[in-house]
């Protein structure tokens, strides 16, 4: 039976990807599906962009592709990544620019289309509504602070670029399980109405979408994560997916971590709010029906997933300048540690309200003690930690405001409680962007997606 292997690459902006390649050296993958964005990435993206134009990608791509490129091509390795963020053209632009430099030969494509905040009143003019998905709230309310605005978009555009010889898939805002549905689709020739397959191609995606995390990192609990061999080489996810829809998650031979039910049961529930009906672009998995076996050496075998027809629309995650927030941070060591970070707590306070500063929201955390847990710390130990830190930060509309806030923190040194340390300096103030998540119909967005592919020599 024909089938296809996939490795997963990066799970976030700013992960390793050594263990990609001991992936390619001895995995045997075809593929490496490479995950740049997580929710919040494009609000980083957004400030690299406004400081540059030709930012606002995913700047990891290029070293990781430098890295890995010649092991690649010569085990015949393809990658898909959305590391191209907000700037897909930028991102090709740099790799092909490293490329040429280096004399490599490369067939990049470029996915593009999932950027729509141009195209917002004429969205709201077809009668979309562009409401916060959670809250219900208009987007009136943000529609003059909003900085980007991104679909994401499924497989599809991705098996396409495969199709027409692509070696390097980049993309902007895509379902992070579709890095690998698409290759998967590509490879396998299944139908996009074959909603089983589909439903088990993005279970696979799903175990592979956060590198080591489905591997042993990250891992269990209460002494279990302990017994996890060898982290320092850990081994990233590689699947073995069949063209019935049955797949094999494993890892390469030598390295460390964990390939087991548990540590693929974790992973498989990771951001799952309901486990029967977890919506992509590409379709609708219940997971209730899916079997995990696990055949040891690192070997669990994947099959029963059932799939019901894609959703009508897409989810949009939109940005909008949100205020300033202004950040101050102190020690106290024993005795009374936590007592003096409550008492230095209200000291800020009080010299907030001296100087009229107003905070639109404000956080308080004591960190040793509750900056994890929040309300669920234990007191039993509050009042004798060896050492406890309070880390303050406030919201606000005034730039100016922010920037004095961190300021109020060195006179604690020799004018507040006992034994302070641990302090770092004056943060300055920084940006916020809110995050605003919404609904579109796909066939509002879908038209606008192009696929480029370009051959660097």
């Amino acid at each position: 039976m024909k089938s296809v292997r996939i490795g997963a690459g990066l799970g976030f902006y700013g992960d390793s990807w050594r263990p990609v390649r001991a992936s390619i050296e001895r995995g045997g993958v075809r593929y490496i599906a490479s995950d740049h964005l997580a929710e919040l990435t494009l609000a980083i993206l957004q400030k690299d962009r406004q400081k540059e134009q030709s930012a606002g990608f995913a700047r990891d791509a290029v070293p990781m592709l430098l890295d890995l490129w010649p092991l690649a091509a010569r085990h015949g390795v393809k990658f898909v990544l959305n590391a191209g963020g907000l700037n897909p053209e930028g991102a090709r632009e740099a790799l092909a620019r490293a490329f040429r430099d280096q004399g490599w030969r490369a067939c990049i494509a470029v996915v593009t289309g999932d950027s729509v905040l141009q195209r917002f009143e004429a969205l709201r003019g077809r009668g979309e509504a562009l409401a916060h998905m959670d809250t219900g709230a208009d987007i009136a309310t943000v529609r003059d602070r909003l900085v980007f605005a991104n679909a994401y978009l499924g497989a599809r555009p991705i098996a396409e670029a495969l199709a027409q010889g692509a070696d390097i898939v980049l993309t902007g805002r895509v379902a992070d399980a579709a890095l690998s549905l698409g290759p998967i689709v590509h490879e396998l020739g299944w139908r996009w109405d074959d909603w089983d397959r589909l439903a088990q191609g993005l279970v696979v995606g799903h175990l592979l979408e956060c590198s080591g995390q489905a591997s042993g990192g990250n891992f269990g609990s209460a002494g279990e994560w302990a017994r996890i061999p060898d982290l320092l080489h850990i081994g990233y996810p590689i699947a073995e997916v069949f063209e019935d829809g049955t797949a094999v998650i494993t890892k390469a031979p030598g390295t460390g971590g964990r390939i087991s039910f548990d540590t693929l049961r974790q992973q498989l529930l990771y951001e799952v709010h309901d486990p029967h009906a977890y919506v992509s672009p590409d379709v609708v998995l219940d997971m209730g029906t899916l079997r995990l076996d696990d055949e040891g050496d690192d070997r669990v075998r994947v099959a029963g997933a059932t799939g019901a027809r894609r959703p009508d629309t897409l989810k949009v995650v939109a940005g909008y300048h949100d205020g300033w927030m202004g950040t101050g941070v102190i020690g106290f060591s024993w005795p009374d540690a936590h007592a003096k970070c409550v008492r230095s707590a209200e000291i800020i306070k009080g010299l907030m309200a001296e100087r009229g500063w107003p905070a639109e929201d404000a956080n308080i955390e004591f960190i040793g003690y509750d900056s994890l847990l929040g309300a669920h710390a234990d007191p039993a130990h509050r009042d004798d930690l060896n050492e406890c830190f309070l880390r303050m930060t406030v919201r606000t509309s005034d730039r100016r405001i922010a920037e004095g806030f961190g300021r109020l923190f060195p006179w604690l040194g020799l004018s507040g409680p006992p034994y302070a340390g641990g302090f770092h300096g004056i943060e300055r103030a920084k940006e916020l962007l809110g995050i605003w998540p919404t609904l579109v119909e796909r066939a509002l967005i879908e038209p606008d997606i192009e696929i480029d592919v370009e051959a660097v020599a």
